[in-house]
């Protein structure tokens, strides 16, 4: 990429998502909020989808900010779900574009299933679950959780998260993912930047050990998300010392959902020096520029 685009991209938000996932806010409607708060560039980044790009790169005139397009492809790691976040890559990519269908078709399957196992104890129709996501968005378990709250069964999305749709009441199971190693080769393969998403989300014990680390930097793994919100302050210095000692960039994002989460957007960002990193090591799309 050239680093003229680079150039001009300060501070940014680098995840971001959209009704097309699992946020509340329009491609479009981002954008217009990232001018409010002042910053210079946002990452759309929904999950397993690059359906919002084209709605959000028309909105880039308008609200002045750029957009970085990208995603958060689902990966796991035998039973534990891990994100690793991709940055302009090409969404025409064959193997990519098949394992984010396969994984969005296996999402849906998953849903259908998790509602009929919950209408056996709680009134709930896959109407109501419909009635609560976005036209083309792929339905998930945020979705389920917004048609429990709409029904009266919990009080918030995080309360259903937290109750109903926790594993262990039984009601919700895995979707199919690739493992991280896969995603972060076929991310590259694409001409994309991978970076591990808020890799200290389940506490400095569970931080990814090293040597699968390494195994993920020999990949083309870029950066850890260590500026997040919901990373825990106790993984933070085994994460930078993670980063240091294999040369990976430090990422700031807020995980921005709208009202589905408590999350402001722009309260974590990335310096505009680790953007032009970013756009100079891809080669599979560029930054929409106002």
């Amino acid at each position: 990429m050239a680093s003229s685009s680079a150039s001009v991209i300060g501070e940014a938000d680098l995840h971001v998502h959209s009704t097309v996932s699992d946020g509340t806010g329009a491609p479009a409607e981002l954008l217009a909020e990232a001018a409010e708060v002042g910053l210079s560039a946002i990452a759309l980044t929904d999950h397993d989808s690059t359906a919002g790009w084209a709605e959000a790169a028309a909105a880039v005139p308008s609200s002045g900010v750029a957009l970085i397009p990208g995603m958060e492809l689902s990966t796991r790691e035998q039973y534990t779900s891990v994100h690793v976040l991709a940055y302009l890559f090409d969404p025409f990519d064959e193997a990519l574009l098949a394992e984010t269908t396969r994984i969005r078709e296996s999402r849906m399957t998953r849903a259908e299933q998790i509602v009929r196992r919950i209408a056996r104890d709680y009134p709930l129709t896959w109407d109501d679950v419909l009635a609560q996501t976005a036209v083309g968005a792929t339905v998930g378990r945020p979705h389920i959780a917004d048609a429990l709250v709409a029904r009266g069964h919990v009080s918030t999305r995080s309360a259903a998260f937290a109750g109903i749709l926790h594993p262990r009441h039984g009601y919700a199971s895995p979707h199919y993912a690739p493992d991280p190693l896969t995603g972060v080769r076929l991310i590259r393969a694409a001409g994309g930047v991978p970076v591990l998403a808020h890799p200290g989300a389940r506490g400095a014990e569970h931080v990814v050990p090293r040597e699968r680390l390494r195994q993920l930097v020999d990949a083309g793994l870029f950066g850890l998300e260590i500026d997040h919100p919901e990373n825990d302050p106790g993984s933070k210095p085994r994460l930078h010392a993670l980063a240091a000692e294999f040369g990976l960039a430090v990422t700031g994002s807020s995980d921005y959902h709208g009202t589905g989460k408590t999350n402001r957007l722009g309260q974590e960002r990335t310096p505009g020096e680790v953007v032009a990193r970013i756009v100079a090591e891809a080669t599979g799309t560029s930054p929409v520029l106002p």
